[in-house]
């Protein structure tokens, strides 16, 4: 390509860099097909019920308050009854009056004393198309009572509890994930539900509940990607157990103890009222603040998928390719035709179509499969094009090796994401390394050039070069003769 090993290595590191293009293209092309994936994964979700929030069970008790207000009403003549008239306008009198009325005034809520929650999920997998999403059915046992001995000291002088319209609130993410069981008992009791008006989840009435303390409620739905739960009590326990292999626990608190297997998973919280920003009585709603602040739990997810190890992938190529890139220039040295700019061109197109190649038959067969499928036809071509178009003989089998390397290096990459960094950075370093070692005895600047003719002489032809002046030739007396004395 050029006579200086220099220049030819400045050249290379250009195009490395013009593969960031295609490299940029089909990192667009992965991410796009990932939304694609995760809407269709929220499709089907909230088909099924959606990522759910459970946040109670709250008691509210309604309150009246007496106001007194100043009203208006037409003045009466005290003798007739009649209505009486302005005598100039003949408009009806009209008089100020102070009345007594009743009216509804801020409730108050009260949360739960002792809080016992024990949470179970059973997974199974949806399809929809080539895509498989996780989704659960889930079943709630609570245990739970209330203090209701501290409600008179919120309310004001003038505010009266109705203790018969008391009534518990248990909010969920949408009324159209319950199924099975949904049943509250107080004392053997079964307590009436009814959906919420104007929000997700349901109350039950409860009369006066100032005779009464425990309550269990029995919950079953339906739920995807996510369950979380509010630590609504003074003292909240959380157990919940799993067949899913891969939880990863998040919200306001992590779990205090927890096991992870194969077979799945078991966890619990024990949160105490310290915790948690959330008053034990008050006159404030506290759902949305508990469910805003305080909620935690599991989220379901597919650990390391194959769109992220794709993205990855196209990541870490800018590195791969300036590997091969590199392997070639080194070998093809001392062939008679160095390889050329467009053929190094055509590897790299090649190395940056590998990912798509990883995206598509990973959708179909799984990412292994397609890993291996995918990397043996790059390996395969590009040893092909290095024996056949770029003429490197039994060196295309040293590109083979390397590919062969490179693949298996970012196949371990792609499947540890905590060593990724640590792995691609080691390569990175020995292949500078080895580079270095290779190159110690090149002649970066090349061979030395004839000194070009100058514009007249390439205008009218270079003039000869006058011979060099021929020596006189000596007298014979100074030549010597072997058969003459000079004297």
């Amino acid at each position: 390509m050029l006579r200086s090993a220099g220049r030819r290595f400045i050249v290379v590191g250009i195009l490395v860099l013009l593969m960031f293009i295609p490299l940029m293209f089909a990192g667009e092309v992965i991410q796009s097909r990932k939304n694609y994936s995760q809407g269709t994964i929220r499709d089907v979700g909230m088909e099924w019920g959606g990522q759910q929030v459970l946040v109670g069970p709250v008691m509210v008790i309604p309150v009246e308050k007496e106001i007194v207000q100043i009203s208006t009403r037409p003045k009466l003549d005290p003798v007739t009854g009649v209505v009486m008239s302005d005598a100039e306008t003949g408009k009806e009198l009209m008089e100020r009056y102070e009345e007594v009325v009743i009216r509804r005034s801020e409730a108050v809520y009260l949360l739960p004393g002792d809080f016992e929650v024990d949470l179970s999920t059973k997974s199974q997998m949806r399809a929809r198309g080539i895509f498989q999403v996780p989704v659960y059915q889930a079943e709630a046992g609570m245990v739970f009572d209330f203090d209701v001995s501290g409600a008179e000291t919120v309310i004001g002088p003038k505010e009266t509890l109705l203790w018969d319209q008391a009534e518990i609130v248990m909010e969920v993410s949408n009324n159209r994930a319950l199924r099975g069981a949904a049943e509250m008992t107080r004392g053997g009791e079964v307590l009436e539900l009814a959906p919420l008006s104007g929000a997700s989840g349901f109350k039950a009435l409860l009369g006066d509940p100032r005779d009464w303390q425990g309550y269990e409620l029995k919950l079953g739905f339906n739920g995807a990607q996510k369950l979380f739960i509010a630590p609504v009590g003074r003292d909240s326990k959380v157990t919940m157990t799993s067949d899913w292999p891969h939880p990863s626990f998040g919200g306001a608190f992590l779990p205090d103890a927890r096991e992870i297997s194969e077979e799945g998973f078991s966890a619990e919280w024990s949160i105490p009222h310290l915790a948690r920003p959330l008053p034990q009585i008050g006159r404030e709603d506290p759902i949305s603040a508990a469910r805003r602040s305080s909620g935690f739990g599991v989220n379901f997810i597919e650990p390391n998928d194959f769109y992220q190890k794709a993205y990855r992938a196209a990541n870490y190529g800018i590195l791969f390719i300036a590997l091969t890139f590199l392997t070639i220039l080194l070998i093809e040295r001392g062939s008679g035709k160095p390889v050329h700019a467009v053929q190094y061109i055509l590897v790299g197109l090649t190395q940056s179509v590998f990912v798509l190649l990883m995206v598509a038959y990973a959708e179909q067969i799984g990412f292994a499969a397609a890993y291996a499928l995918s990397a043996g036809a790059v390996i395969a071509l590009l040893t092909l094009f290095g024996f056949i178009a770029l003429k490197l003989g039994a060196r295309a089998l040293v590109l083979g090796a390397m590919l062969i390397v490179v693949y298996a290096v970012l196949y371990l990459i792609l499947n540890s994401a905590d060593y990724a960094l640590m792995a691609g950075s080691t390569l990175a370093f020995a292949a500078i390394a080895l580079t270095m070692w290779a190159t110690r005895n090149e002649d970066w600047f090349g061979p030395e050039k004839e000194p070009r003719p100058g514009m007249l002489q390439r205008m009218f032809g270079a003039a000869p070069r006058p011979a060099a002046p021929t020596p006189p030739a000596a007298p014979a007396a100074m030549r010597g003769n072997p058969g003459s004395d000079p004297s």
